[in-house]
């Protein structure tokens, strides 16, 4: 299921990214609830964008893709929101009255924001933390030390199953299988 589960090292306290220098002080605020609630949904919008016709599904199962991201660092500076967000998307279907997971991903991001006019947000660039050989470098180099070892917490596919079931007209309790 999981593309990358990552692991927390060392890490910079000043982060440098390809928009400006974003610090990152150990002992922070932790995340702006408010502001997570206004941005959420641009970013779990835009993590939809990303999978869309990535998946395993079949024809057969009608696979669906979901997914949910949980703030991990945010911060909002000159206009721009940076997100440092740690996401799960499941791809599920249903298959014989049953809802079948098919495929998915457990990965870090870091997502830019601005506010549009009209108060909703955009999100303006996404960056991935690759798989394999430079993971841990890319995750401790956005997220520094305090802030990696958050994203050891996984995002629980609890409420993506549910969403799932729902979706699909199924009863709260079916089972998931595989695909």
């Amino acid at each position: 299921m999981s593309a990358g589960r990552w692991a927390a090292g060392g890490g910079a306290v000043v982060v440098l990214v390809a928009t400006g220098a974003w610090a990152r002080w150990p002992g922070g605020t932790g995340v702006d609830a408010d502001l997570w609630s206004r941005v959420r949904p641009a970013v779990e919008a835009r993590l939809l964008e990303q999978v869309r016709g990535s998946g395993a599904g079949d024809e057969e199962a009608g696979a669906r893709w979901f997914c949910r991201a949980e703030a991990v660092d945010l911060d909002e500076r000159g206009g721009l929101v940076r997100a440092g967000v740690s996401t799960l998307c499941l791809e599920y279907g249903v298959r014989a009255g049953s809802l079948v997971e098919c495929s998915g991903a457990e990965v870090p991001q870091v997502m830019r924001l601005r506010r549009e006019a009209g108060g909703d947000y955009v999100v303006v660039s996404a960056e991935t933390a690759p798989d394999g050989a430079g993971h841990a470098e890319w995750v401790s180099a956005r997220f520094g030390h305090v802030t990696a070892a958050a994203l050891d917490a996984t995002v629980s596919s609890t409420a993506l199953e549910s969403a799932a079931r729902s979706h699909f007209g199924l009863p709260a309790d079916a089972p998931v299988g595989p695909c």
